[in-house]
């Protein structure tokens, strides 16, 4: 069976490289072939599976230091029938990869936001004085650095090699424990399909199943969330996760975006989810997964 695996590109990126962890973990339980489709944007490696040009999307979904990934959550809430295979946790170690002689001489450093703020501490001590760029990708700019002078970029050991360009400082994330959960992405409909052409038994990654879902409130009034909320308290079920994003349709209207650690098909989360869904405007679920790490992979 033939995969293909959307990503955000340039090659040489943490998606790419989670999405390569990914398929190299399939290769060696059965003989699936996979084709690296990248793509400029998470937005658009999500929609490349929403419309059936790619099987599969891995996207970047939350980050230890910086949190969750909000091109990722605003996707997902965007488009409908996207499922979450299940959920890969990478160590992300930056370093900064420059043609520059020096500390001294770098003059701009670009990268994806989510790499400058998590390198932050590491730049204003020893970079106070440049500019920073956000990219779409901490690789799209690494063509640049021969040719920009005082160009620097934020990425992986990995791209530095790849690219074959001079990492003039590594290790530069503020944090030795930073580390990103990807998630593996297909269209609902042929999730369960999926699994089984693949073989997969997902079950053995970890002792605990979690669920994602996002909604948005009927009102905004005292003690909407808190009501929706306590469902899960009262059925003695966790939260791992709760944030707010803008609903992007009017000042202070928000969706709520959950991690519950139980499974969609348990009893009681069904139970929970039935009541939800009557104090709710829209609620979606994306999928139950387990959560492996690279180490075991």
């Amino acid at each position: 069976m033939n995969l293909s695996v959307a990503h955000l590109g340039p090659p040489g990126n943490y998606s790419e490289q989670a999405a390569l962890f990914y398929i190299n973990w399939l290769a060696k339980t059965q003989s699936t072939k996979a084709i690296l489709c990248p793509y400029p944007s998470i937005a658009q490696s999500l929609k490349a599976v929403a419309q059936e040009n790619a099987l599969l999307a891995v996207v970047p979904a939350e980050n230890s230091i910086e949190g969750s990934v909000t091109m990722t959550m605003d996707t997902m809430w965007q488009l409908d029938s996207l499922y979450i295979q299940l959920a890969i946790v990478m160590p992300i170690v930056h370093v900064l990869i420059s043609c520059a002689s020096s500390l001294d001489s770098v003059k701009t450093v670009y990268s994806h936001p989510q790499a400058l703020a998590q390198c932050q501490g590491w730049l204003e001590r020893f970079l106070p004085s440049v500019q920073m760029i956000a990219t779409n990708s901490t690789t799209e700019t690494l063509q640049k650095l021969e040719i920009e002078e005082g160009a620097a970029t934020i990425s992986s050991q990995r791209a530095a090699q790849l690219y074959n360009l001079p990492i003039l400082a590594a290790g530069i994330n503020d944090h030795p424990d930073n580390c990103t959960k990807f998630w593996v992405v297909s269209l609902g409909n042929k999730s369960q399909d999926l699994n089984q052409d693949l073989n997969l038994d997902l079950r053995r990654a970890t002792n605990k199943r979690y669920t994602s879902l996002a909604f948005s409130l009927r009102a905004n009034k005292p003690g909407a969330l808190f009501k929706a909320l306590r469902i899960f308290a009262q059925l003695n079920i966790n939260l791992s996760r709760i944030e707010s994003r803008p609903t992007k349709r009017s000042l202070g209207e928000y969706l709520f975006f959950i991690d519950l650690e139980a499974d969609y098909d348990d009893e009681v989360m069904q139970s929970a989810l039935k009541e939800l869904s009557t104090d709710t405007e829209v609620l979606k679920i994306f999928g139950s997964y387990d959560v492996f790490s690279t180490k075991d992979m």
